[in-house]
C-alpha cells in the first residue's frame, strides 16, 4: 500500500480524507511518522497556503504529500473569515468562535445568510508535477448552530437541501457534501489515472 502524507495534525481533516481516499493509498499523520513540524501559513490565498504546506513536508519526508487549506466564506461578511478562518477573530475553533459569528449576523435574514466553504488541495509527488484541486460546499449559515459531529463551523453551516447542518450528518454523508470531500474526489479521479497506479 502507498503511504500519501497528510500536511496536518487536524484529525476531523484526517478522518474526513480517509473516508474520500481509501483504496490503494494508506493516508498517514506527521504524528504517524514522529514528524513535528510547524508551517507558517503566509499566504494571502488558499492556494498559498496548502502549497506552503505541502512543500515543507515532502520536503521533510520525501513522501507523496497531500495539504489543504479551507475557510468559510460568508456572503453577509463580505466573504470573511475566507484564508483566514483558523484566525478569525483571534478566537479558537469551535462553540465560542461559531457563537460570536452567529452574533454577527444577528437580524440578518436567511435569503442573505448564504455561505460556501472553500477548500484547496495540492498534492506533490518526487519527480512530478504540483496538482491542485478545489473543492467547494455551498450553505447558509443557521440561525442557531446544531449537531455534535464534525469540528470548527460545521454546526453552524446549514445545507438548505437537506434541512440540515453540517454538524448534523453523519461522516459519510458529510464528505459526499463538503468542501473536502468534494476537492478529495477530485485529487482520487487524478490518483487513479496516474501511471503506475
Amino acid at each position: 500500500m502507498k503511504q500519501i502524507l497528510l500536511a496536518s495534525t487536524n484529525r476531523g481533516k484526517l478522518k474526513d480524507l480517509q473516508l474520500c481516499l481509501a483504496g490503494p493509498w494508506e493516508l498517514v499523520s506527521p504524528g504517524h511518522l514522529g514528524l513535528q513540524l510547524d508551517v507558517e501559513e503566509s499566504g494571502l490565498t488558499y492556494l498559498e497556503n496548502a502549497r506552503l504546506k505541502a512543500l515543507a513536508y515532502s520536503a521533510a519526508t520525501g513522501l507523496p504529500t497531500l495539504a489543504d487549506d479551507s475557510g468559510l466564506e460568508i456572503d453577509a461578511l463580505n466573504g470573511e473569515p475566507g484564508v483566514f478562518s483558523a484566525r478569525y477573530l483571534g478566537l479558537p475553533d469551535g462553540p465560542i468562535k461559531n457563537a460570536r459569528v452567529l452574533e454577527l449576523l444577528a437580524g440578518v435574514p436567511t435569503s442573505r445568510r448564504g455561505c460556501r466553504y472553500r477548500c484547496v488541495m495540492v498534492f506533490l509527488e518526487p519527480g512530478c508535477a504540483e496538482r491542485s484541486v478545489e473543492g467547494i460546499c455551498a450553505g447558509q449559515i443557521a440561525q442557531a448552530p446544531a449537531g455534535q459531529a464534525g469540528f470548527g463551523f460545521d454546526p453552524i453551516v446549514r445545507i438548505p437541501r437537506l434541512g440540515r447542518t453540517l454538524a448534523e450528518l453523519t461522516e459519510a454523508e458529510r464528505v459526499q457534501v463538503n468542501h473536502r470531500g468534494r476537492a478529495a474526489r477530485k485529487l482520487l479521479s487524478y490518483l487513479k489515472t496516474r501511471p503506475g497506479s
